[in-house]
Order: C-alpha cells, then structure tokens, then sequence
C-alpha cells in the first residue's frame, strides 16, 4: 500500500514538472550599447581641414587607434537586446598628418 501511493506520488510530480517545461520565464534582457555613441548630427560637423584635436572633441576618443595605422581613426557603435543587434554604425576618418583628409561611414 506504501509503495502504491508513493508511486502514485512520484508519477504525479514527475507530470507537474513535464507540464512546467512549456511555462519557463522569460527573463529581462538590459540593452547593451557598446563602442562610441555615433549621433549623425555629429558626423555631419566634421569636414576635411580639421586637427586630429577638433575630430576628437566632437566624437571623442576613438574606439580604435592602431599604432601601426595612426592616420585612421575607427569610432564603432552596436546596439542590441540579448542577442538581437538592432543598430550598428561605424565611421573611419582619414588624416593626412594632423590633419583630417576623409571620412568613410558605414550607417546600417
């Protein structure tokens, strides 16, 4: 009789957790931004003719500065909820010495 009912018992929690597998919570995901922040307003105040120093005050410090590139400045934005990347800009600007020669963007 003991055995029965803790049969009985076990075939009942066992189809209580099977029927839980279809209500497992989602849970929050934080929105992510990573790089630099790219405002298109900004973009558009920069001009061939500007110091390496006036690029900087409007777009900040580049995210990528590669020592063995140091004529290009690489600024990169990504947006995005878990896995899901919802908007993604970058922006490469050129310089000849100090000073700016082109800009090439990517705006997707």
């Amino acid at each position: 009789m003991f055995y029965t009912s803790l049969r009985a018992t076990g075939a009942l929690l066992l189809s209580l957790i099977a029927g839980c597998e279809s209500f497992v919570p989602s849970f929050y995901t934080v929105p992510v931004r990573q790089g630099n922040y790219i405002d298109p307003a900004f973009v558009t105040r920069l001009h061939p003719g500007m110091t390496r120093q006036q690029v900087q005050g409007i777009m900040g410090t580049p995210l990528i500065a590669d020592p063995f590139h140091q004529n290009r400045w690489d600024y990169y934005y990504q947006y995005g909820k878990g896995s899901k990347i919802t908007e993604q800009r970058r922006i490469t600007v050129f310089f000849s010495g100090d000073i700016l020669d082109r800009i090439d963007a990517d705006n997707g």
